[in-house]
């Protein structure tokens, strides 16, 4: 009689698998609308790698953006003008090719969903059609609406990966902030009892691809794998 893997057990969503989000202060999307706002603090959100800005608006309001490289407590930020300005909030159409942005929204409106890790920054290649051709951290080129709204700069914490994390123990207080699981043992390395690729001297002695409906029990490894090992080089 075996026990539960910790693939069943991660699939119950108990305290040790899930995300700490209690903790995330926001989720950092824009407002709708044009206005005039003021830098009033600098925060870091357990849930992202960049520092956030907190924004005091003309009507009274606060809003916490990704703040970029460079920026600091009392500097003026606007949205959707057209003053190409760090931090400035802008639509990508309003905003000339070559001049670096993030936080880049998929759709109008939607508050932003690419480029927002930080150091990381999109420009504009081309303009067409009411469409702009962006350049994301990936090189790759993909068409978005001129509409979409983006935050004129870098990223902030663009330096964080210059640290090194020295121990282990850092990787896993660094995991744990995101709900990540750490440290992640192989299967092969464990006990006949602890998983179905555990025993016989640290071989699994048997296929590693199983079919996409496989219990539980036995759905790890190579899971609906149509092949396996390296490609051969052309």
């Amino acid at each position: 009689m075996g026990k539960r893997i910790k693939t069943q057990r991660r699939g119950k969503g108990k305290h040790r698998f899930t995300a700490p989000s209690h903790r995330f202060k926001t989720d950092a999307k824009y407002r709708r609308g044009s206005y005039v706002g003021v830098v009033v603090d600098l925060k870091k959100d357990p849930s992202k790698y960049g520092i956030l800005m907190s924004i005091e608006w003309e009507d009274g309001k606060k809003n916490q953006y990704l703040a970029p490289e460079g920026i600091c407590v009392g500097d003026e930020i606007t949205q959707e003008t057209v003053e190409i300005e760090n931090g400035n909030i802008l639509k990508i159409k309003d905003i000339p090719e070559g001049i670096p942005f993030f936080n880049v929204e998929r759709t109008p409106g939607d508050g932003g969903k690419l480029v927002r890790s930080s150091g990381s920054s999109a420009t504009v290649v081309a303009k067409q059609n009411g469409k702009a051709m962006v350049k994301l951290p990936s090189k790759r080129v993909v068409p978005l609406n001129g509409d979409c709204r983006a935050t004129i700069g870098i990223v902030s914490g663009g330096e964080r990966t210059d640290k090194p994390l020295i121990k282990a123990g850092n990787n896993y207080y660094k995991m744990r902030a995101r709900g990540h699981l750490y440290p992640v043992v192989r299967g092969v390395a464990m006990n006949p009892v602890a998983h179905p690729h555990g025993g016989s001297q640290h071989h699994s002695g048997k296929a590693t691809t199983v079919k996409r409906g496989t219990p539980p029990g036995r759905n790890v490894g190579h899971i609906a794998a149509r092949r396996t090992g390296r490609k051969k080089r052309k």
